[in-house]
């Protein structure tokens, strides 16, 4: 179990950080990252992470609410090639893109290795069950100290925070869409009472199966969205097509800016 700290700072005055489309963003590889998770567990104090790719810099230009929710996070990792890519341009390069669905299985393994209890929260039941099914297979220590769907009545979202809460976990990773799940970890972060909390979109359904990943060299050169399109013509038409127009314009309006 870690070892908490009263005193922990919530940033690490050495980490490197850049600005990017409106909100700071930590120009680290996956290693670093992951060590910084590492420290911020240690800690023991709440702390949020968010990725920035394509779509999230897109809403961001037009929604005050997710520029503070994001702002304020304590790790912000680059989840998406254009956005590395548009770090150079901007100059305000990143090392390398930090995929959500790659971090999210890396910190599973750390959790199974160092006995960090999980709550996994988000998606659809079925989908949760194949997931803890997944994990029990390829992480049979891991510690789950619970689970349920991203669905919920305002009602009950209370409740969900209590269950959480009263779960015990270190880590919890939140499967729900953007800006729903940035503004959800940002009004509970105390309550919740979780030392790392991350929102990790569709990651459930990858490590469930329900969606595939790119191969390697689409995900390399930029091309992961075209491979997402195929699968999802009907639900990532809008987000894909027109988002990556818009973001096209977004970078060029803030390299003009500059």
């Amino acid at each position: 179990m870690p070892v908490h700290s009263a005193t922990c700072p919530t940033q690490d005055p050495r980490r490197p950080r850049v600005s990017l489309f409106g909100v700071p963003a930590d120009a680290l590889d996956m290693e670093q990252t992951v060590e910084a998770v590492r420290a911020m567990i240690r800690c023991g104090a709440p702390h949020q992470h968010v990725c920035l790719n394509a779509a999230k810099a897109v809403e961001l230009d037009s929604n005050p609410d997710l520029v503070r929710a994001v702002a304020q996070c304590d790790l912000i990792s680059v989840d998406g090639q254009a956005v590395v890519w548009a770090s150079r341009l901007l100059g305000a390069p990143v090392p390398e893109r930090v995929a959500g669905i790659d971090l999210f299985v890396r910190l599973l393994e750390e959790a199974a290795a160092h006995a960090l209890p999980v709550y996994l929260l988000g998606a659809r039941q079925e989908v949760v069950d194949k997931v803890l099914q997944v994990a029990a297979e390829r992480w049979p220590s891991l510690l789950v100290a619970g689970a349920r769907s991203g669905y919920w009545t305002p009602e009950q979202e209370a409740d969900v925070v209590a269950e959480v809460a009263a779960s015990g976990a270190q880590l919890l990773f939140l499967a729900i869409p953007s800006p729903r799940k940035e503004l959800f970890l940002e009004r509970h972060g105390q309550a919740l009472g979780v030392p790392f909390r991350m929102g990790v979109g569709g990651s459930f359904d990858v490590l469930a199966g329900v969606t595939r990943r790119a191969p390697v060299w689409a995900q390399k050169s930029g091309l992961e969205w075209c491979f997402r399109l195929l699968q999802e013509p009907r639900r990532m038409a809008r987000r894909y097509l027109v988002g990556n127009a818009s973001f096209l314009r977004l970078t060029l309006r803030h390299r003009i800016g500059l």
